[in-house]
């Protein structure tokens, strides 16, 4: 009690009020005009916070897309349906594999189409079908984030062409360390358009990425982290799609995705091996 007394008898005192006002003063000059030569910032803290406020988080804006990556439809009497995920195309010998989340496709009862480079309503690299699924036992025993991901085999109907040689692929890579710079893409449902959005990824807890960017809403799962996107091409590596933890994320500001290690380059073997 006596110090509580003893602060509100300080504060009431009108001199210190003005010598507060004057300390404020001082820091805001001490930090619009400098001494010449001064190499300090003697700015209080609390000052410097509300002279330079930390910069809002990034958003996903809105672009026309790259053709290796797309969007999952559902296919109804031979017509598209609605789109509900995102993928990208991947390398392989066999040039017609696919990745995204394993929550996107574990559990789907009808056929699935892939369009890349989907935009506006438009299929400039045409409709693919997905014929065959991969996902990890581990996933499909028990949904464990670290294996929610996906390799599709898709095909176009009445065509020997390869998917791969049509849009060209993105590179996979694992064992990539947790701090990257990457571009993630995806298709939200509400649009017909994908988003994309540029940021550092980090890892919050064992195993998972954590990428912080708004506008990443239901249906942008599976899309690609890429790192080391060529601006030429739009293909990059990709080091994690968006799934994991809370299946990709609970908010639009914060996706995760698995890190991919030795689980995922066994199932793109057994992918490219066709098992």
């Amino acid at each position: 009690m006596v110090f509580r007394a003893g602060r509100t008898r300080w504060l009431s005192q009108p001199l210190i009020w003005v010598a507060f006002v004057v300390a404020v003063a001082v820091g805001v000059c001490l930090t619009i005009l400098p001494a010449h030569g001064a190499s300090r910032d003697l700015t209080p803290s609390f000052l410097r916070a509300l002279l330079n406020p930390a910069p809002a988080s990034p958003a996903g804006r809105d672009f026309a897309g790259t053709p290796a990556v797309g969007a999952l439809f559902t296919i109804s009497e031979g017509r598209l349906g609605s789109h509900f995920c995102t993928a990208s195309v991947i390398d392989s010998p066999h040039h017609d594999l696919v990745i995204t989340a394993a929550h996107c496709v574990s559990q789907t009862v009808a056929e699935v189409a892939f369009v890349p480079g989907y935009h506006a309503g438009a299929a400039p690299y045409g409709v693919w079908i997905v014929t065959r699924v991969y996902v990890d036992a581990s996933w499909s025993a028990s949904s464990d984030p670290d294996d929610d991901v996906a390799f599709l085999r898709v095909s176009r109907p009445g065509s020997t062409a390869r998917i791969e040689d049509v849009t060209g692929a993105d590179r996979l890579k694992t064992g990539a360390a947790a701090r990257q710079l990457v571009e993630v893409i995806g298709y939200p449902d509400s649009a017909d358009q994908a988003i994309t959005c540029r940021s550092w990824t980090k890892e919050p807890m064992a195993d998972q990425l954590e990428f912080d960017c708004g506008g990443y809403t239901d249906g942008t799962s599976g899309g690609p982290f890429l790192a080391g996107v060529d601006p030429r091409t739009g293909r990059g590596t990709v080091i994690g799609v968006i799934g994991g933890y809370e299946q990709g994320g609970l908010t639009p500001q914060v996706s995760y995705s698995a890190m991919f290690g030795a689980n995922v380059m066994a199932l793109y073997e057994l992918a490219v091996a066709g098992g």
